[in-house]
């Protein structure tokens, strides 16, 4: 290998991904059909917003180029990563329209080069889309065989915004679907000069890997789930804690801690839809697809479950401030963000619905219902606010200027989805402090036990 790899798309994770190669040493070319992200590349600077992006494009700039050309990318690189969007459909897949077009520009590339060249693709697609959709499109556009003359892989990447350069450089574990042995083993030994040693690697045929994509989020996104479900149960059991439940079950190896929190709903550009996606492939293949599927809804209800908590203690058109709008923590991104889902419930509902991020966030047109504002700072949040509720555990809701303006505000009752704020309740001397996960205290739940119990006692005992 000379050392030298192409990234198609530039985006949310081709950029990081072009940066994190060009630190390991790699040169990097990266390609784009937006000329402002080639432009900015060039310039030594992070086309898109991901913490420490800027830093890496910076330090890297003599090995970090971009271009819009595919055929001079592929022409003087050993690799090809393809990382451009793959669109849900309205049938829950994900459309191939951007790989196809990707896929006709290399072909055309390798047709013209004679050193064998390995093509990685990382977006994420359904099963089935590299050995029946990339793989004949490249053979036809080069003339070339799959295999023999060029290599292809699927390799997607397990990441999540905010940490997208931390996940990519320290992964769980390497996924590569190969069209054969050689091509496998170029990939893995590109990417074992950039992740640590010891970092496992599974490889397998095409449809295993797209599959196994697919089943790592469906699989996280059910575990997000049991955990908020445990929370609820905690909520209504007398003296339990979801902290003290999920930490003891996660020592067990079978379950383990990770996404086991017991909080909000889960959201983000990858784990609602891939949960869809599974359920789609396996309607398509005539399994049932009830366990991703029921994941899917209960995760849905969450938002409304908060707001029915706002108006069990709230009157109509309180001002309620909601903490946390992007998806999640270091991340501008709001794609099915259950601080938004809840804001515009909140908004729907009659209430008057106030979000606020210490990020700058990528807000798309019509994303918020009627009613539904973001302030552009905590003062202006705080301003008059009855009721608060932290929506994601972003450390700068911890901080000493936000608690103070929030006991400033004087709200009426604090929704503590993260339960952030109970070492701070010295603040809030006038609020009812309602964390998602602890017990709430209702006697009517003291009731209903008590009942289950005493029924059950001596149930089948003579007395």
């Amino acid at each position: 290998m000379t050392g030298t790899v192409s990234v198609g798309g530039l985006g949310k994770l081709g950029a990081c991904m072009a940066a994190c190669f060009a630190e390991r040493g790699f040169d990097v070319i990266g390609v784009d059909v937006n000329p402002a992200t080639i432009a900015a590349l060039n310039e030594g600077a992070a086309p898109i917003y991901e913490p420490q992006l800027d830093a890496y494009v910076a330090r890297n700039r003599l090995r970090l180029r971009a271009t819009n050309d595919y055929e001079a990318a592929v022409h003087a690189s050993d690799i090809t990563f393809v990382v451009v969007p793959t669109p849900s459909t309205l049938e829950g897949g994900f459309s191939l329209r951007y790989v196809g077009e990707a896929a006709l520009e290399i072909g055309r590339a390798l047709a013209t080069k004679d050193a064998y060249h390995v093509v990685a693709i990382t977006s994420t697609v359904m099963p089935g889309s590299t050995g029946y959709g990339i793989v004949p499109i490249l053979e036809r556009e080069s003339g070339k065989r799959c295999g023999v003359d060029f290599g292809v892989c699927y390799s997607p990447e397990f990441i999540a915004l905010g940490s997208v350069i931390h996940d990519f450089l320290a992964p769980d574990f390497l996924l590569i679907g190969e069209s054969d042995r050689r091509a496998g083993g170029v990939l893995e030994a590109c990417y074992r000069k950039v992740v640590p040693e010891s970092t496992p690697v599974a490889r397998m045929n095409f449809a295993e890997a797209e599959l196994a994509k697919l089943a790592v989020n469906t699989f996280v996104t059910t575990k997000i789930t049991f955990a908020n479900m445990l929370a609820e149960l905690c909520e209504r059991l007398p003296g339990a804690s979801v902290d003290a439940v999920t930490r003891g079950i996660g020592l067990d190896s079978r379950i383990g801690r990770k996404y086991l929190t017991g909080a909000m709903a889960y959201g983000g550009p990858c784990f609602p839809r891939d949960n869809v996606a599974l359920s789609h492939l396996a309607r398509t293949l005539g399994v049932d697809p009830g366990l991703a599927e029921a994941t899917d809804m209960l995760n849905s209800q969450k938002a409304g479950r908060l707001a029915s908590m706002c108006a069990a203690r709230l009157p109509a058109g309180a001002r309620v401030v909601v903490l946390g709008v992007s998806y999640k923590p270091g991340s501008n991104i709001v794609d099915e963000s259950p601080g938004l889902a809840l804001l515009n419930a909140l908004a729907r509902e009659g209430y008057e619905a106030v979000g606020y991020d210490p990020l700058d966030l990528k807000l798309p047109d019509g994303c918020l219902a009627p009613g539904a504002v973001i302030a552009g700072s905590p003062a202006e949040a705080f301003a008059r606010a009855d009721a608060i509720i932290l929506a994601n555990a972003d450390d700068a809701f911890d901080s000493e200027t936000v608690l103070a303006m929030a006991a400033a505000a004087r709200p009426s009752v604090i929704f503590d989805c993260w339960r952030r704020w109970r070492a701070h309740l010295d603040r809030f001397p006038h609020a009812d402090y309602v964390a998602i996960g602890l017990a709430q205290g209702n006697p009517a739940d003291a009731d209903a036990l008590r009942t289950l119990v005493t029924r059950t006692l001596f149930e089948g005992a003579a007395v």
